[in-house]
């Protein structure tokens, strides 16, 4: 057992992955806080999360009914080819979720008192009796235990592995979302009850339902969740989708107000020559389009004493593999495990480590096959084969959103 049946936590970050740590530390006996830095409620603006097993798991383990209300259960994918035309349709059962949802399942479950809010990082302190976090409010918090779970910008991370920093991949994802109720008849029949693609030469067109507004998920009230991956030049193209219509460039990032007006154009213009009818329609009725460049993040260490790095805070995978809240979520379990069983904290990390570091590699290895195709350069005849074998419509039907190349590997 860990030197206390009982032990401190200090869980930096209050999203998703933050949440799921702290809630199955509780259920462990911890005493546990979360330290978010944003001042203001999280929301994550209705972007779409597809869910796996181990997500499932951890929600069981925490005692969260979730089989009736966590998303919009769909059957089958379908791909369209440019002129519109129904190319493949498969089965594939899967629930899609919200981030919006997610967040309320487990933040209602989450103490109020224990979730602090405008909490920014600024140091850290350890010693072989425990660890302290210094927070730029002057305040300060002290555990057995400090988990980074504060995503793809870490402040844990930059403090432990400031080498570590996210890679960007050479595309974005233009996103959006379009009310049931907007879906004519015929579109509705088509798209949105199915996890459904178009592949324009290079690039890759995705949508699915998920819950609407506040979480309904009554029929006629729910969204379509839609995406599209387009190469950008990172010193060119992605500078100036970054830049906002008042001439500021945010770095890494563009929150989606901010998203210029001229960009929204130039991917509206874009979808109506290169996207299949279905597709063209739905941008067509997305108000808010929103921009997220894609980044690659690999952690070579998690265990640096009694401090260790979670979820996107250790590893990132591009979206392709559907995989990233699921991945949080196994994180956490594994955490939680290794310290209900170590011999001490330091221990248990070190087992954490062993164990995720090689899981971590795998899952962004292979989200990085399967984006090969939408880099705007690649370099090697190698590079190029293998890209076009991630590119068929049956190959991203049978590959996308899915963990079967973790059984493949075992």
């Amino acid at each position: 057992m860990v030197e206390t049946s009982a032990g401190r936590a200090v869980v930096i970050g209050g999203s998703l992955s933050g949440l799921f740590t702290a809630l199955l530390l509780r259920r462990r006996g911890w005493d546990v806080d979360i330290y978010e830095r944003v001042d203001s409620e999280l929301a994550g603006r209705g972007a779409g999360i597809v869910t796996h097993q181990p997500l499932w798991d951890a929600l069981d383990q925490l005692g969260i009914a979730w089989r009736e209300n966590l998303g919009v259960e769909i059957k089958t994918r379908r791909v369209f080819g440019l002129d519109g035309h129904l190319l493949i349709e498969r089965d594939c059962p899967q629930i899609m979720t919200a981030w919006d949802r997610m967040y309320d399942l487990l933040r209602s479950n989450f103490p109020s008192d224990r979730y602090h809010r405008g909490k920014g990082l600024t140091r850290i302190e350890q010693n072989g009796g425990g660890v302290t976090a210094h927070f730029a409010d002057g305040g300060r918090a002290q555990g057995d235990v400090l988990i980074g779970c504060d995503g793809l910008r870490s402040t844990v991370r930059g403090m432990v592995l400031p080498e570590v920093n996210p890679v960007y991949a050479g595309y974005v994802a233009w996103r959006g979302l379009v009310p049931e109720d907007a879906f004519p008849p015929a579109l509705h029949e088509q798209l949105f009850m199915h996890l459904a693609f178009c592949l324009p030469q290079g690039e890759q067109m995705l949508g699915y339902p998920v819950a609407g507004p506040n979480n309904d998920l009554r029929p006629g009230h729910r969204r379509y969740n839609l995406v599209w991956y387009r190469p950008a030049d990172e010193r060119t193209a992605l500078k100036r989708l970054l830049t906002g219509d008042n001439g500021v460039s945010y770095d890494i990032s563009i929150p989606p107000p901010a998203v210029s007006r001229a960009s929204i154009a130039e991917m509206r213009a874009a979808a109506d020559r290169v996207l299949s009818p279905q597709f063209r329609e739905c941008w067509a009725l997305s108000e808010q389009p929103f921009l997220q460049p894609i980044y690659d993040v690999q952690s070579p260490r998690l265990a640096f004493g009694r401090v260790t790095i979670l979820g996107d805070a250790s590893y990132v995978a591009r979206p392709h593999c559907g995989a990233g809240v699921t991945k949080a979520a196994d994180d956490a379990m594994v955490l939680v495990d290794a310290l209900a069983s170590a011999a001490s904290v330091e221990d248990a990390l070190r087992r954490y480590e062993a164990a995720r570091v090689p899981f971590g590699a795998r899952v962004v290895a292979h989200a990085r096959h399967l984006g090969s195709y939408l880099q705007a350069q690649l370099k090697t005849a190698e590079e190029r084969e293998r890209a076009e074998r991630h590119f068929s419509p049956e190959a991203v039907v049978r590959e996308t959103a899915t963990l079967d190349f973790l059984a493949e590997a075992s």
